[in-house]
């Protein structure tokens, strides 16, 4: 559960700004979507080696 502490002097707009931060940082819909579909430990590490080849053959390595 995300709380958010909202300051007397605070707007309502930095609160929203801020709250939508965490949301994002904390990886919610991130996390749903991945469990919306079951997929395989073999696929999970397929795709991480993939994007891991990915990342060397952009940065050169």
């Amino acid at each position: 559960m995300l709380i958010i502490e909202v300051k007397d002097t605070e707007s309502i707009d930095r609160a929203l700004k801020n709250l939508k931060r965490k949301y994002d940082r904390a990886g919610i819909l991130k996390e749903l979507r991945s469990r919306k579909h079951f997929t395989k430990p073999s696929i999970k590490k397929r795709a991480s080696f993939l994007k891991a080849e990915y990342r060397q053959r952009m940065y050169g390595h």
